[in-house]
């Protein structure tokens, strides 16, 4: 077991982690209060190859994998940057598209994400649907050789910067996408052909469904949406509806029928969130991902292990932060007899106690990027939903007792602590909530009874 890095991990280590000083939380935040994006940084990372370091190197990318990404996503958030979309491009969207679309689709899209020309956001979130991936009510449907996708999608990072959106639709299972007799509705079985998971969301994916079970029924007729957004889609009852499964289409995000509405949030970011509706958005065959609804599943939980070990190291390299602006203060800053507040153990256990969980978290986190980095998914998605829960715990801890220790100090804009209380909270919820990962921990780590 080797807890080092390798030569060239740390090169990069060491080489983001200059940049992103370079940049620093004030650059940070002043492009978010101006509403800006963080352009600069993101160009100037992807023409130094860090944005594309773990896509394949035929695709112009790094060749390594989600360990060298999460290396990143760390080191830029410990300098101030965390960047939310370094999550949805590169970890999701070119996890799925590298792995699982077709050669047309690796070609055309992988070169512009691993430079940062391009940027894909990813839609699955909805409404109605909440954590139970079983009730999507995102449908598409063939109409002569196209699709048409209607639905609503909500809290979806950066599609104002994107050029296009991984969307998350539910499809009927015949090849033609055709309303067959006899089909058969979305089942309580929660069965591969309704696109459904094994119970709670198996460790295959890593609790990918977040919560998302048979006993939801699956997808039912009549779930909100846009036009024709009911789960079954266009002529699909309760009785006689087509067995549903999911498939990921790469929609444009100007592509006719698709708006958005952006979603204020009390959390400072020059990443901004939406609501997206689709009313019958016309796609060519070849935006399905893998180029068959076959591909939908395994494409989907491919992209959704990275989202949770980039996540936590964006949370781990937020709380590093935080603890390194609170120790400069506390280490010089002298009230009692000449002594720093830091040599109180009333100031300094807490920060230590917050360090400690901070660590904890990080080695968890590179242990998931290792187990998928390696193929071994199972033991990846397990490792995945407890660094995610580690490290969101860990973020709010670090940054709530940071502020704490500065006193007025930290509320203010000078230190640039308090300006990540909303981010690191929203991380203890999403991508996944801290309860439904110890649901999943519960019945797939423990052996416990499914609860929900």
């Amino acid at each position: 077991m080797d807890f080092d890095l390798t030569d060239e991990q740390a090169q990069l280590r060491d080489a983001v982690r200059a940049l992103g000083r370079r940049y620093g939380h004030g650059y940070f935040v002043a492009k978010a209060k101006a509403g800006e994006h963080t352009t600069e940084l993101w160009s100037e990372a992807g023409r130094l190859g860090y944005l594309g370091v773990n896509i394949p190197t035929g695709y112009g990318g790094g060749g390594g994998g989600i360990t060298e990404l999460a290396i990143v996503c760390e080191e830029l958030a410990a300098a101030g940057c965390p960047l939310l979309l370094l999550v949805v491009s590169p970890a999701i969207a070119g996890t799925v598209i590298a792995r699982h679309g077709t050669e047309e689709q690796r070609s055309r899209f992988l070169p512009g994400l691993a430079d940062g020309s391009t940027k894909v956001a990813f839609a699955i979130t909805e409404p109605e649907a909440g954590s139970n991936f079983h009730q999507l009510g995102t449908v598409a449907r063939r109409d002569g050789d196209d699709w048409l996708i209607s639905g609503r999608k909500c809290y979806i990072s950066g599609v104002d910067e994107a050029d296009h959106v991984l969307v998350v639709a539910r499809v009927p299972a015949d090849p033609d996408g055709t309303v067959s007799p006899g089909a058969g509705g979305a089942t309580a079985s929660g069965s591969p052909d309704d696109g459904g998971a094994t119970a709670g969301g198996s460790p295959d994916d890593g609790g990918a469904t977040a919560g998302g079970s048979p006993d939801d029924g699956g997808a039912t007729a009549g779930g909100k949406g846009g036009k024709g957004a009911t789960a079954g889609g266009k002529g699909a009852t309760a009785g006689g509806s087509p067995r549903l499964r999911p498939a990921l289409f790469v929609v444009p995000t100007d592509a006719p029928g698709l708006t958005r509405s952006r979603l204020e949030m009390e959390i400072v970011s020059p990443e901004n969130q939406f609501l997206l509706y689709l009313d019958e958005v016309r796609v060519p065959a070849d935006a399905l991902v893998g180029g068959s609804v076959d591909a939908g599943l395994p494409a989907l939980f491919a992209g959704l292990n990275p989202e949770r070990i980039t996540v936590a190291a964006m949370g781990v390299g937020t709380g590093r932060y935080a603890l390194e602006r609170a120790s400069e203060y506390t280490a010089t800053r002298r009230v009692w007899r000449g002594r720093s507040i830091g040599s109180h153990q009333g100031v300094a256990h807490p920060l230590a106690h917050a360090a400690v969980q901070v660590e904890l978290a990080r080695l968890m986190i590179y242990k998931a990027a290792t187990r998928y980095d390696a193929g071994r998914d199972l033991e990846a998605g397990i490792a995945g939903n407890l660094a995610k829960y580690a490290a969101g715990e860990a973020a709010a801890l670090a940054v709530d007792t940071a502020v704490q220790a500065l006193g007025g100090a930290g509320m203010t804009t000078e230190y640039g602590v308090a300006t990540l209380l909303g981010a690191v909270r929203a991380g203890r919820i999403a991508p996944v909530s801290r309860e439904m990962i110890l649901n999943f921990v519960a019945q797939h780590v423990l052996g416990q009874e499914k609860s929900y």
